[in-house]
Parts: structure tokens; C-alpha cells; sequence
């Protein structure tokens, strides 16, 4: 009688499987038709458990009572822990998709659950656990909709208007300098209507200043030529921005599939050549290619430059730390040479102009200190690229940061912009910095590109959507981990890293948003090592949530505008990130109009930010000399000057480790050289350096200075 009523209770609040009887038996007959057979496992640990809070009569005292004596809850935990460690129970529940992990997850939020509703036989427990079980973890309800929803394999398919389109695909192929671009911009300027896709905003820029009647369509910034606001024939847009459904004649490899066009142009190397064909194929497309060879030729010096004394008009530093842009750009003002300086998160505006003073003929700057930011985009008159360093920090596709040599691509990107055909210096020339680098980059750019074996692919809003359909108390962060665990691709693709669009979902999700304006949020692109550009973020979805509209007067509060100019280098990156910040402000204006309503203005205050920037940077080095002496940059610490890559030992002599001194922990020099950042060479070199200062009685200067009695004459920049 006890175990009747408590079965009848526990029924009556908790509705088993569809057609499942008391017995384990029972239930292992319908097993085979939920299991999801063939399909790779989940990864688990991303099964967020939800709250399910019990019901009944169990608040009021024991079920059953008031039939039989009342029970006691150490017996019926007994039960319990005897179910849990049934093997066969075990053996169930992986059959429903509840590996070791979930299972103990789901039992003991069960055992919780179901403590007051008690039980006599664990055989009896199986329905209602696995009831639960699927309470907390929705996801094992219905992961076959959503393997058919992440299913990645055939992207052709999501592009019918351009499957119905007979399309002509030629692939532009060739290095730097080479005349490819030229060449299929040309079919773009003379066709009847197109659209130019680039990677980058200045790229796009510089299209719409062609001369052709063009509109420009980037993230930030619209701009129409037609006095009624019409879309013109020609249109230059960055590539996220191009639509698949307007008619086009040139673009880089994103949106191949989907672009409805008689022809498409592609400019890119070699190496992705037999993905674009193997891609094509599965069209039915035949993709055309055109060769190019480099216009000027460039060379390999076999000499480094090793001292900055030795800098000529025309030459182009290349470093890969805003430190080593600092480091050096003070010490050839200390040469009493004027340098220009562009790096990643300049404004473009600013960027543009640095460029215009290196490229002046008139102008006194003759040396170009830069990053790879070079390496596209900017039209630059350099005669010698000299690399400061051949190290660069890089993010794998795990989100892991890496510190490795550049590339034998990234190499030759950068090294081709030396000696363009459409500069002043016809031929080109590159080196290192340190000697010890010079057979390391001949290395680098002597081997083989690695073919492009795949393409990168993201979930949609729209496939974000129905998971949060099956899924609607998952987080957005959660739903992408899911969806690309899930998610199926073939050999030609990848799953693209997703942790920039997590960290923005995980950084608004406390605010309350719809799921469809959260995931255009987190697309925004910011810099997330800007606090401020962050925080930004933040308060403008907040402002959104409160549909509090961010208005012009609102954003210059915000910002505290009118801004200083810099008066040292952490004003100058503040301004940036200002910059930045409003940026950030038009992508959305272009989303949400209504609530961003002040683009123009907003677009005239950056405008004069941006001239603030370049006076910053047109003195530059006046504010890295007022930030050493405040203390607020350090570039005392060995410069890359002085730094060594991981992989040179495998090309020269290994070096020697000096010894341990007083056999204890190893001295900083061990270190040092232990992990590739100094070589005996250098050792002795300094050990050498050290011991001529102090026999003369000399002070220690800084790395990039003279000490006293040795410092040159003011070099005059040498004859062209």
C-alpha cells in the first residue's frame, strides 16, 4: 500500500516517458529509437544544468503517510545511491545520450528532486530520472533538430539565386607588385554595374576615389553619389558588407558562393588556388586562372642593417610591438632623423597622412617606422624593408596566443612592398635588423607557400536563432559553444574561432536584450584589449535595453569631449581608443538607426579626433621622450634589437648557455638565452660593451643612446 501511493504520487506529479512501463526492461526497449546513432558524441561539459524545482505534496510531509507509517529519507537515499550504481542504469542513460558526466550531474539534481517522493524498488526510478534528466539538460530533448540545424556541409545550397546564375570565375594569382589588382579592378571600372569587395576600409576608400560615379558602403560609413539617394551602378564596400543579391564584377574569397554575378573576380596567391577550384566544383563553376609575375624585382641583402646608423632615404622598419614602434622611432630622433610611424589602430585618416609624409619628396621624414599594417592598403614609396624582428604574436584557432616566426605569406607581403612599380624605386630590398635574423628570413621567404586546404565558416543569426528555439534559457556564449559542437563541416571547412563574439555575449548578457539584437551586438567589431572600448559596449546596450536613444549631446558627455591634445603616449592611445569608441557608435547607427540617430555629427566629431591624432603622432617622439621621463613607458628592457626568435637556432650555431652563477637559480642572462632572446654572441658583446664603460669611468646609457664622448654628428640623410 505504501509503494502504491507513492507511485500514484509520483505520477500524478511527474509524467513519465511516452509509453514507458515501471520496469527497466521496458524502458530499454524504446532506448534504440531516442539514441542518436552515428553521429559524432557531444561534447558534454558544455550541457549547462537548468533549475527544476519540485512539486507535490512533499512541503506538507512524506507521500504516503497518511497511508502506512511515515518513511525515513535515509532509506530512501539508500535506494538511490543503489539506482545510481547500477551498472545497467549507467548503461540506460548513455543510451540517451547521458555520458558518465551527465549522468552523475542529472542524479544528484534528481536525487534532490525526488528525495520526498519515495520509492521502495530503484527499477522503478529509471522513467522518471530520465524525465528529469532531460528537464535540466534540454538539449538531450532534441539534439537531432540541432545536428540538422548546424549541419555546415553544403554551403552552395544557401545561395539558390546564385546557384541559378551561369557564373564565370577568374582567380587574379600572383605576389605582391605583380599587377593582379590593377588588372581585375580595370573589368570592374569598365563593366556596366559592379561591386568592389575589400578587406579593409582604406581599400575601399580608394576605390570610391577612382574617379568612377561610385557609392561606398563600409561598416561605419555610407555614401551616396546619386543626389537622390539611388544606389549607383559601381559600388565599393568592405566584404562583410556586400550584398549576395546585388549584381557584382570583383571580390576577395568571403561570400564566393553567394554573390549573383555574370563574372567574379578574385585576387589572392597561389596557395589558394586548388581550394577556390575544389570549392567551384561543387558548383558546376569552372574557375579561370591568370598569372601574374612581380613587375620589379627585389633581393635579399646579405648584409644586416645591425645599426640604426646605417638607415638610407626610402628605408621601411618594420616592427611588431607598439614598444619596438616607440624604441625605434626615438632613437632615430636621437639620430636626429625625422621618421613617419603608422601602425594597426591608427584612424585611417592619420594613417593616410603618415603616408603622405613619407611619400613627400619635399619632405624632410625619409624613414617609414611601421607594422605589418603595411601590407595592404597603403600605396607606400619604400626602397628597402628592413624587419626589426621576425617574431610575432598570433592567435591560433583555438583562441590561443602564439609567439612564433612570421610566415613565409606574411613575409612576402610585407617584403613586396618594397620597390612597387608605382613608386620612385624600381627595385627592392630587404634585410634584418640583426645579422643573427638575416639566413633565418632567407629561410622563410625561400619556402613553398602552404596551400589554403579550407575555408572558414560561422553559424548565422538565423541557425542561432532556431537553437534558441530548442534552447531558450541558454545563454548566447552557451548556444555558440553548443552549435559548433555540434555542428558538421567536410574537409574543405573549418568552424571559424568564435571567442570575439563570445566575449562581447558573455560581456551583455546580464543585459536585457532580444536574442536577435544580442548577436548583432557581438558582432560589432571592437579591440577587447580596450578597456573603454569594452566598457563602451556595455553602456551602449544598456542605453539600447532602456530604449534610451544614444544621441549626439549623450555621446560627447560621454566621452568627455572636448579632448587635449596628447601630452604623453598614454594620452595618445586613449585617443585612439576614443576613436575606436566611435567607430563603434556608427557601425551600429547603420543597424540601429532609430536609436543611434546622430551618425553625420558623430562622423564630424571624429573627424576632428582624427586630426587631433595626427598632431599626437606628428610628435611622437616628443611624447615618448615626456613618457620615459614620467616614468609612464619603460623602454629600458632589451630591445627586439636584441631579441631572438625561437626558431633561429635551428638555422645558426645553438647557442651556449653561460653559466649558473653560485650554482643557485639561473641568472638572468641564462634566461635570457635559454628562451631564445639572446645568443652568446650577444653576451659577450655586452659583457664587452660593459667592461669598455666602465674602464673610461662611463655612465650606462639607454639601449639607442651614446654615451658620453662618443656621440655622432647629426647624419644627413644620404644622397637617392
Amino acid at each position: 500500500g505504501h509503494r502504491a501511493a507513492v507511485c500514484s504520487a509520483l505520477r500524478a506529479h511527474v509524467e513519465p516517458l511516452p509509453g514507458a512501463l515501471g520496469r527497466v526492461s521496458a524502458v530499454a526497449s524504446s532506448s534504440s529509437s531516442s539514441a542518436s546513432g552515428g553521429s559524432k558524441a557531444p561534447n558534454t561539459s558544455l550541457f549547462v544544468p537548468l533549475t527544476v524545482k519540485p512539486q507535490g505534496p512533499s512541503a506538507d510531509g512524506d507521500v504516503g503517510a497518511e497511508l502506512t507509517r511515515p518513511l525515513d529519507k535515509n532509506e530512501v537515499k539508500k535506494i538511490l545511491d543503489k539506482f545510481y550504481k547500477r551498472k545497467e542504469i549507467q548503461k540506460l542513460g548513455a543510451d540517451y545520450g547521458l555520458d558518465a558526466r551527465l549522468f552523475h550531474q542529472a542524479f544528484i539534481s534528481f536525487r534532490n528532486y525526488i528525495i520526498v517522493l519515495f520509492f521502495s524498488s530503484c527499477d522503478d526510478l529509471f522513467p522518471f530520472f530520465l524525465r528529469h534528466a532531460k528537464q535540466i539538460f534540454p538539449v538531450l530533448e532534441c539534439k537531432d533538430d540541432l545536428r540538422k540545424i548546424s549541419d555546415l556541409r553544403i554551403p552552395p545550397n544557401w545561395y539558390p539565386e546564385a546557384r541559378a546564375i551561369q557564373r564565370k570565375i577568374i582567380f587574379h594569382s600572383g605576389p605582391t607588385n605583380s599587377g593582379k589588382t590593377y588588372h581585375a579592378i580595370q573589368k570592374y571600372l569598365s563593366a556596366k554595374s559592379g561591386v568592389y569587395c575589400g578587406p579593409l576600409k582604406l581599400l575601399a576608400h580608394e576605390i570610391f576615389e577612382r574617379g568612377v560615379p561610385c557609392d561606398l558602403v563600409t561598416g561605419e560609413e555610407r555614401v551616396t553619389v546619386e543626389p537622390d539617394g539611388k544606389q549607383a551602378a559601381h559600388v565599393a564596400c568592405t566584404v562583410e558588407m556586400c550584398s549576395v543579391t546585388t549584381p557584382c564584377m570583383y571580390m576577395p574569397f568571403k561570400n564566393l558562393y553567394g554573390l549573383c554575378a555574370e563574372e567574379v573576380h578574385l585576387c589572392g596567391e597561389s596557395a589558394a588556388i586548388d581550394l577556390v577550384t575544389e570549392l567551384m566544383y561543387t558548383t558546376g563553376e569552372e574557375v579561370e586562372v591568370r598569372n601574374y609575375k612581380r613587375l620589379t624585382p627585389i633581393s635579399v641583402l646579405d648584409h644586416a642593417l645591425e645599426s640604426l646608423d646605417n638607415l638610407r632615404p626610402g628605408d621601411c622598419i618594420v616592427c611588431f610591438s607598439k614598444n619596438d614602434i616607440y624604441s625605434v622611432s626615438r632613437q632615430i630622433e636621437i639620430r636626429g632623423l625625422e621618421s613617419a610611424v603608422i601602425y594597426g589602430s591608427l584612424p585611417p585618416g592619420t594613417k593616410l597622412a603618415q603616408a603622405k609624409k613619407f611619400n613627400d619628396p619635399d619632405d624632410p621624414c625619409k624613414i617609414l617606422v611601421a607594422t605589418d599594417a603595411i601590407g595592404m592598403g597603403l600605396n607606400l614609396s619604400i626602397r628597402r624593408i628592413i624587419f626589426y624582428s621576425l617574431i610575432k604574436p598570433t592567435i591560433n584557432e583555438k583562441g590561443e596566443k602564439e609567439i612564433e616566426p612570421i610566415t613565409t605569406s606574411q613575409a612576402l607581403q610585407i617584403a613586396g612592398r618594397a620597390g612597387r612599380f608605382s613608386s620612385k624605386y624600381k627595385e627592392g630590398e630587404v634585410t634584418t635588423m640583426n645579422r643573427e635574423d638575416l639566413n633565418l628570413l632567407k629561410e622563410i621567404l625561400n619556402r613553398p607557400v602552404d596551400p589554403i586546404k579550407a575555408a572558414g565558416l560561422h553559424p548565422t543569426a538565423e541557425q542561432i536563432e532556431m537553437f534558441a528555439y530548442h534552447l531558450p534559457d541558454t545563454t548566447l556564449s552557451n548556444l555558440i559553444d553548443i552549435f559548433v559542437d555540434f555542428s558538421q563541416v567536410d574537409g574543405q571547412y573549418f568552424v571559424c574561432n568564435m571567442d570575439d563574439f563570445k566575449f562581447s555575449a558573455e560581456l551583455i548578457q546580464h543585459i536585457p536584450l532580444s536574442l536577435r539584437v544580442r548577436y548583432v551586438f557581438c558582432t560589432a567589431p571592437i579591440n577587447k584589449k580596450q578597456p573603454f572600448v569594452c566598457s563602451s559596449l556595455l553602456q551602449f546596450a544598456r542605453q539600447y535595453s532602456r530604449n534610451e536613444p544614444l544621441t549626439f549631446s549623450w555621446l560627447r558627455r560621454y566621452i568627455k569631449w572636448p579632448l587635449l591634445p596628447p601630452k604623453n603616449i598614454k594620452d595618445l592611445m586613449d585617443l585612439e581608443a576614443v576613436h575606436d569608441v566611435l567607430d563603434l557608435y556608427l557601425w551600429l547607427s547603420y543597424r540601429f538607426i532609430d536609436m543611434f540617430p546622430d551618425a553625420s555629427l558623430i562622423r564630424d566629431l571624429q573627424k576632428e579626433l582624427d586630426g587631433i591624432i595626427q598632431d599626437g603622432v606628428h610628435n611622437i617622439t616628443k611624447l615618448i621622450k615626456i613618457s620615459e621621463s614620467h616614468k609612464l613607458l619603460n623602454l629600458e628592457s632589451l630591445s627586439t634589437e636584441n631579441r631572438r626568435v625561437r626558431g633561429t637556432k635551428t638555422v645558426g650555431s645553438k647557442a651556449a648557455e653561460p653559466p649558473v652563477p653560485n650554482g643557485g637559480e639561473k641568472s638572468l642572462a641564462s634566461r635570457l638565452v635559454q628562451q631564445g632572446l639572446l645568443t652568446a654572441d650577444m653576451l659577450k658583446q655586452l659583457e664587452k660593451e660593459w667592461l669598455t664603460q666602465r674602464t673610461d669611468g662611463k655612465e650606462r646609457t639607454e639601449p639607442g643612446t651614446y654615451s658620453k664622448g662618443t656621440r655622432r654628428k647629426k647624419k644627413e640623410p644620404d644622397s637617392d
